[in-house]
């Protein structure tokens, strides 16, 4: 993809994930706290700093007045700017986190912010340092696109088989993510994706085999320990058998206790056993531990089974508190209280402005009503302290913005990258259409629902005849289909060609347009290959087509979070690269996990 495409994707992308914020004319302190500190009553570090790191987290939560220890509890979402909102957040409110979810340029302006966010920390009372979060699932292009290296999603790395590109892959987002000033990223995600049809974990998840998803994510969490970066495993206690998606209704899962600890216990086993910092959870009712509240809030998952059956010391973390699944239902502020009491350490607050200072209000007036158990408290404080202690950013809090400048997107790492995706491709079916030739001087017809002029320049690298390019769908943020109109031009530029690529995508159910498309296409008699951006199952839906690939490049966010590098590696194969990939997942009783075909 070249350099000016992608500012101009990361411009596009910027725009579409901005949340407006209306800030108040004026914000002032809620009534019911306590003044802010200033820097004149500083505390010195020497007052308690001696003795284990245990110890240090304790004196220093012994410190802290209440309206501090609450803004520990608190992951406040900066916009993407230092500005007003944030020095309040920091300077005033104390908070302990921050989760950065906007799209920056560059990565020496990334750098840039978190060091403002930090350098506003140190000048707290307590100077205590901020850990600076965000989704890198699929690396620090995440946060980075036009810069950082862009990783293959985790059902790609699950379809190569190698449990060391899921350790390598970690190294890559960690190394960047750190050189950026991050200290904390949200991967790996340890749900077993044994629900096809789930509509917001599919492609994000290694699989649905318990044993690869756990080997896997206990790999990604020693890279990211080996690069000193904190994980976090998601979304306990599995969100791979939900048919809902959290962020717009509350979900309900009604296996067995059986099948929760067979199943989709055991990758979140394997990583506390591994030693991972953090869990985060999910927004779903698991009907066999508790039928009345989704995890994040129910003290029987988080307190019982998380912590004393399966020994998790250290930092839960709830999923975004502003997911409707909990909003719509509990309200930010007083679900806020419910998951602390459940045992949550850190409550993710990325919804408004208002939103945001109503988590901290409701938070403190709970304490101080005794609606939060002041023990509850000091345990989380003294658990996030000690982290922060741990990965001594007391005395690192901030990183040479220049460095990051040279780490972030090497050769090297996306060279990892390349050959991850490559490795990935799955070769479905093929009745003797594939390899095509790319000396052929044949005319290729590009046809995809999303991203179809850079498939077609990544066509136009390897082929010698001419390359048509025709997206079937807007592509905005919309569901992907194809009307008919779409269809019947689609069909009339096929008869002009030699052969035809199309690209289909879905979370789930591919949809009639997309089924449509595919199936005129085929009936023109010309070769057609098929290619599954999204979620492996397209296949199932136009059981006619002689050659299929699966590249997991897309979720369902696809117009905010494309893995170009997966379909360029379909596209490799197509002209001849060897497909090495097996199905993670099963599509029915002919495509079964680890089915893959190999050229002759």
């Amino acid at each position: 993809m070249t350099k000016k495409r992608m500012i101009l994707y990361a411009s596009i992308l910027v725009l579409a994930a901005a949340v407006i914020y209306a800030f108040p004319p004026s914000h002032t302190t809620n009534p019911n706290t306590e003044s802010p500190s200033s820097t004149a009553d500083k505390v010195q570090a020497d007052t308690w700093n001696t003795g284990t790191i245990e110890e240090q987290a304790k004196k220093l939560t012994a410190l802290m007045t209440d309206k501090e220890k609450i803004g520990q509890l608190v992951m406040y979402t900066p916009t993407e700017r230092a500005d007003a909102f944030s020095n309040t957040m920091i300077a005033e409110y104390q908070v302990g986190s921050a989760l950065l979810n906007r799209q920056m340029q560059s990565a020496q302006q990334m750098a840039a912010f978190t060091n403002q966010l930090q350098q506003w920390s140190s000048e707290t009372r307590l100077g205590i340092p901020l850990f600076i979060s965000g989704d890198l699932e699929y690396g620090a292009a995440q946060r980075v696109p036009t810069e950082a290296t862009i990783l293959p999603r985790q059902m790609a790395i699950g379809a190569t088989g190698n449990v060391d590109y899921a350790k390598q892959a970690a190294q890559v987002t960690a190394a960047e993510a750190k050189a950026m000033g991050f200290q904390w990223s949200f991967s790996p995600v340890a749900d077993v994706n044994s629900n096809l049809e789930n509509p917001v974990i599919g492609v994000r998840s290694f699989g649905q085999n318990t044993k690869l998803v756990s080997d896997m994510a206990v790999a990604q969490v020693q890279g990211y320990q080996e690069e000193g970066v904190l994980s976090s495993a998601k979304h306990f206690p599995g969100h791979g058998d939900t048919g809902f998606d959290t962020h717009s209704t509350l979900a309900n899962v009604t296996y067995s206790e059986e099948v929760l600890r067979k199943v989709h216990l055991p990758p979140f086993q394997a990583v506390i056993d591994q030693g991972i910092e953090s869990i985060m959870t999910s927004h779903i009712i698991i009907e066999a531990i508790d039928p009345e509240l989704p995890a994040t809030l129910s003290k029987k998952v988080l307190t019982g089974l998380l912590r004393e059956q399966m020994g998790f010391k250290g930092i839960i973390v709830t999923d975004a508190m502003v997911m409707e699944a909990i909003s719509a239902n509990w309200g930010a502020g007083e679900a806020a209280v419910m998951a602390i009491n459940a045992g949550a350490d850190i409550v993710m607050a990325n919804g408004s402005v208002e939103d945001q200072y109503d988590t901290l209000h409701t938070l403190y007036k709970a304490l101080q009503k005794g609606k939060i158990d002041k023990s509850r408290v000091d345990d989380a404080v003294e658990r996030i302290l000690y982290y922060k202690l741990k990965m001594n950013l007391f005395e690192q809090r901030s990183v040479d913005v220049e460095h990051a400048g040279l780490v972030v997107g090497s050769q090297e790492h996306g060279e990892l990258s390349n050959r991850i995706a490559i490795d990935s491709v799955t070769l479905v079916k093929n009745e003797e259409v594939l390899p095509l030739d790319p000396a052929s001087k044949e005319h290729t017809l590009v046809v995809s629902v999303a991203y179809a002029d850079w498939i077609a320049d990544s066509v136009k690298k390897l082929v010698s005849g001419e390359v048509t390019a025709y997206q079937a769908a807007p592509a905005r943020g919309e569901k992907l289909d194809a009307a008919p109109e779409a269809v019947a031009e689609a069909v009339a530029l096929a008869k002009k060609a030699d052969r035809i690529l199309v690209f289909t995508q879905s979370d789930r159910q591919l949809p009639q347009g997309q089924i449509d498309l595919v199936n005129q296409l085929l009936a023109t008699g010309k070769p057609v290959v098929t290619v599954s951006l999204g979620n492996p199952g397209d296949i199932l839906s136009y059981p006619n087509a002689k050659a299929h690939l699966s590249t997991y490049a897309l979720d369902n966010w696809y117009w905010l979070t494309p893995i170009p590098v997966s379909w360029e590696a379909a596209v490799q194969v197509i002209f001849g690269a060897a497909p090495k990939g097996k199905l993670p997942v099963t599509l029915n009783g002919t495509y079964q996990e680890g089915y893959g075909l190999r050229y002759p």
